[in-house]
């Protein structure tokens, strides 16, 4: 009886047999062949890549994935089949029947009826090498390969879910999902770090999107696309294409009442993501950052704290520590400042707010507080990574506006601005996050070229 069934098999996958005459498969993923209710008999085609390939005297096993889950499909087939093509990477289209897995490595696995390869892949030339844990500093030499492997896999369907995440918290939260140019003729933060258009665009620049002007017709608007910023840096946080949430809040006017948004949005966004990404999460702090998901549940379940930027200029200045750049009231808070003080404050993510006139953009709130002159600024500070959020309250008095922008000799560029504050003008607040240091800091990703699929820095510039 064995020869016999042998030699069935050998009939089934001889590619001059004619297929089995069955009921049309249903087409799943990998996740949804995996998650399947019904194992018994159901006839199904998946479509992957071959993740391995195990062959042993008269079964053949497979693992494929297609992206859609951390864990592959096991394909029981039969050994008979040549298997010279089902190599490591290729792509494959797979029929069979869905059927309960005898091993408790997996609940169900796919016996294969047919086999058919869409592409082949020579194993020894492919830059992704099975079995082989390559880290992630090799793997951003090939971005166009590097999803394929679980590290990677795992990051790209947490950063998909922290997207859904972040529209449903605003959704909920009643506001109004708004597209603002990506291209414009003002740089509003007053940074500089701008790309210079040539051509036709010669006096237009790209900067961040802002929502300042679509606060004075939605008490409640967000936006989230990409940014760039002409920075020459090639630290481990910044990137010169990135990912922005920016919301701009009306009729506000206390920095407590953005501050409760900020840390709603943040604990929201990361429990949605470890609710529907349990086994993603855990890969990335198993075998990428240690000790990350203790550090995360702490940020979770406390409080964000508040001090003020005298109050951390004060601490800086009182710290054991040196530091490359020696803090001191009027200077921007450095990297190496902002981490100290989440450290100082039990690594638990604090505010740090009004901050001098001087350092903040033109449209920052005066607190009108004497001889310090700062502003209504807020920035959120996060292990890890240091600032993640920055906003603050906008100035909506038209005499304020005025006079700083014509100190500035920026009143004709702004016009537009002041314009605003003239008909119907409301108090309101905003704040703006980088998307990428939000999963560096929920994932414990040490640099931010790990979180992007296709990385963008000076000088670089990969596909």
């Amino acid at each position: 009886m064995l020869g016999v069934r042998c030699l069935l098999r050998s009939v089934r996958f001889c590619s001059s047999a004619p297929f089995p005459k069955h009921k049309p498969s249903a087409k799943l993923s990998v996740r949804e062949a995996l998650g399947a209710q019904n194992t018994s008999g159901e006839r199904i085609k998946v479509q992957g890549w071959i993740r391995s390939v195990r062959s042993q005297k008269e079964v053949l096993f497979l693992h494929v994935n297609d992206g859609s889950s951390l864990e592959s499909l096991q394909i029981v087939a039969d050994s008979s089949l040549d298997s010279r093509e089902l190599t490591f990477g290729s792509s494959v289209e797979i029929q069979g029947q869905l059927i309960k897995s005898p091993s408790k490595r997996q609940n169900v696995e796919l016996k294969a009826e047919k086999i058919k390869v869409i592409g082949n892949c020579d194993a020894k030339a492919f830059p992704i090498k099975y079995k082989e844990r390559h880290p992630l500093e090799y793997l951003r030499q090939y971005p166009h390969f590097r999803c394929r492997t679980n590290v990677l896999g795992s990051i790209l369907r947490i950063r998909s879910e922290a997207t859904a995440a972040i529209h449903s918290f605003f959704k909920d939260s009643g506001f109004v999902h708004i597209h603002t140019p990506i291209i414009t003729s003002n740089d509003s933060e007053g940074a500089g770090e701008l790309f210079q258009l040539e051509g036709t665009y010669d006096e237009w620049t790209l900067q961040d999107t802002k929502l300042l002007w679509m606060s004075q017709a939605f008490t409640q608007v967000f936006t989230f696309g990409p940014t760039f910023r002409a920075e020459n840096s090639q630290s481990r946080r910044h990137l010169a294409e990135f990912y922005m949430v920016e919301a701009e809040i009306s009729f506000v006017d206390s920095l407590q009442d953005l501050m409760q948004v900020i840390e709603e949005l943040f604990k929201a966004t990361a429990m949605m993501v470890l609710s529907n990404c349990p086994e993603d999460v855990e890969l990335c702090h198993k075998f990428i950052a240690p000790g990350q998901k203790d550090r995360l549940e702490h940020m979770l379940k406390n409080n964000f704290l508040i001090i003020s930027y005298t109050e951390a200029v004060e601490i800086l200045k009182q710290a054991s520590q040196n530091f490359t750049f020696t803090p001191e009231w009027g200077v921007d808070l450095q990297t190496e400042h902002e981490k100290y003080l989440v450290k100082h404050c039990g690594n638990i993510p604090v505010f740090v707010i009004n901050y001098p006139l001087a350092i903040k953009p033109f449209y920052m709130r005066d607190n009108e507080d004497g001889p310090q002159h700062t502003v209504a600024a807020v920035d959120l500070l996060v292990p890890g990574v240091g600032e993640l959020f920055g906003g603050g309250l906008r100035e909506e008095r038209y005499h304020f506006l005025e006079e700083r922008l014509a100190r500035s000799g920026l009143t004709e560029v702004y016009q537009w601005y002041l314009d605003l504050r003239r008909f119907g003008s409301v108090p309101h607040g905003g704040f703006g996050m980088g998307f990428e240091r939000y999963l560096q800091c929920i994932l414990g990703v040490d640099n931010i070229k790990d979180v992007i699929p296709f990385p963008r820095f000076p000088h670089s510039c990969l596909l």
